[in-house]
């Protein structure tokens, strides 16, 4: 990682957001917050070969650290500013973070977020919000939701609460590295050598790199995005705010087309390493996180317990700036489950990806001769004694000597897919695999 040079050091005093800011936050936040647990994942730490601590924000009251910034917003608002009430815009926690500070500071407020967002989020948010909080579903992305929640503001004169695009959200965002830090060394007697975050418009990215910066320099810092919506690193290479014209919305929490001015102003002075992970991945990790730690983590809570679980950071554990030096003291890392809002009907779609990026599952057209036997023969000649039909889609048409048939196979290992490819070939039987770049592939899975 590169050091900041003398201009970037000089114009650091003019950041949006200062350690003492964030320990101002975490003082005023802490009546309202649950001091989410720092649990030791045995597996992760298996895997990296360094302790890794799972900080627990899943286990925050609204199931996400979204809380934190957004209470400290709302309680900054004067009287007046209360009356008016607040908008904001959302893909989930951050409206289930405003729902929460509606409720417990008395103020009134109108949630707009995309009709995508899952059942489950949107469930929550007007069960925590109550009476108070009114939830308006608009177009199909975060950016339709935060176009309407900027009308409603100018037209109403209410205050919209902005999801990391200010100050006093990033500080708040920014007490999930304080506190981190503080149980690791005062319930563990260990040292922060690596903070792995996830990274959607970048106020949590743009909070914990802040207090990081002043309070913990030698913590190596390690930002996650979804490989299909890598806003902060095209920000980062362009020196300002991108939009993305392309992005999978599946990792929904950090999905965001446009990162804040405010977070990209914090990440070009404090030099995080940007890495992205592919949605299979996540998906694989999710289930891993359930089935081993017992975690039920939402997607874009899954993604810093991915790249760790991939081995995509380099050199993990390793402190300081220089984390290639042999020499540099190791340290344990701590990786932040974002968010546990996962609606339990997405897990088919997450064993599917998962199934697809582990190379388990495949999809073909098999052009079969309308005669007797046809089917037997593929069975006979294809099919190893591992491989399953999982899916068959076939119409018979009585007035063609043949038809395609989609069939999806799963098979016991990846290994498995050459010796499947070449009896596919020895077979003389029409068969064309559906390649997973395909755009008809999406509909698939």
């Amino acid at each position: 990682m590169r050091e900041p040079t003398t201009t970037e050091t000089v114009q650091a005093a003019d950041l949006p957001v200062r350690a003492p800011d964030i320990e101002t936050a975490a003082e005023r936040l802490a009546p309202v917050l649950r001091r989410t647990p720092l649990q030791l994942s045995e597996r992760l730490s298996e895997l990296a070969g360094v302790p890794v601590w799972l900080k627990r924000e899943d286990l925050q009251s609204v199931r996400s650290y979204k809380l934190r910034g957004a209470h400290l917003f709302l309680d900054s608002l004067d009287q007046t500013a209360r009356e008016a009430g607040v908008v904001a815009a959302s893909a989930g926690n951050h409206a289930q973070g405003v729902a929460q500070a509606c409720r417990a500071l008395g103020i009134r407020g109108r949630i707009y977020v995309p009709g995508t967002t899952p059942r489950q989020k949107r469930e929550r948010i007007t069960a925590i919000g109550g009476e108070l909080v009114e939830l308006i579903l608009i177009g199909d992305t975060f950016d339709d939701a935060a176009e309407a929640a900027a009308d409603d503001a100018e037209r109403t004169g209410a205050t919209q609460v902005p999801p990391f695009d200010h100050p006093l959200i990033m500080a708040g965002q920014g007490t999930v590295a304080l506190e981190a830090a503080e149980q690791l060394r005062t319930e563990h007697g260990r040292e922060m050598g690596t903070m792995v975050v996830p990274v959607g418009g970048g106020g949590l990215l743009g909070g914990c790199g802040a207090w990081l910066r002043e309070r913990s320099p030698s913590t190596r810092i390690v930002g996650v995005e979804p490989a299909g919506a890598v806003s902060m690193a095209a920000a980062v290479r362009a020196g300002r705010p991108v939009t993305l014209h392309e992005m999978d919305r599946f990792v929904d929490g950090a999905a965001v087309r446009r990162v804040g001015t405010g977070p990209l102003r914090m990440v070009q002075a404090i030099h995080p390493e940007l890495i992205s992970v592919e949605e299979g991945a996540v998906c694989t990790e999710m289930l891993e996180l359930y089935q081993v730690e017992g975690i039920i983590a939402e997607p874009a809570g899954a993604l810093t317990a991915t790249a760790v679980a991939i081995g995509a950071i380099e050199h993990l554990g390793r402190a300081g700036h220089d984390a290639t030096d042999p020499a540099e003291e190791t340290g344990d890392v701590v990786v932040v489950v974002s968010g546990g809002n996962n609606d339990v009907s997405r897990y088919n779609e997450i064993v599917e990806r998962s199934l697809v990026h582990e190379g388990l599952k495949h999809y073909f057209l098999v052009t079969f001769p309308q005669e007797p036997g046809a089917l037997r023969r593929f069975l006979d000649r294809v099919l190893g004694p591992d491989d399953d039909i999982v899916l068959f889609d076939y119409i018979k048409r009585n007035n063609r000597e043949a038809g395609p048939a989609l069939v999806g196979l799963e098979i016991g290992d990846r290994e498995d897919l050459e010796p499947l490819m070449a009896r596919m070939a020895a077979s003389n039987m029409e068969i064309e695999r559906v390649d997973p770049e395909d755009p008809i592939y999406r509909y698939l899975t």
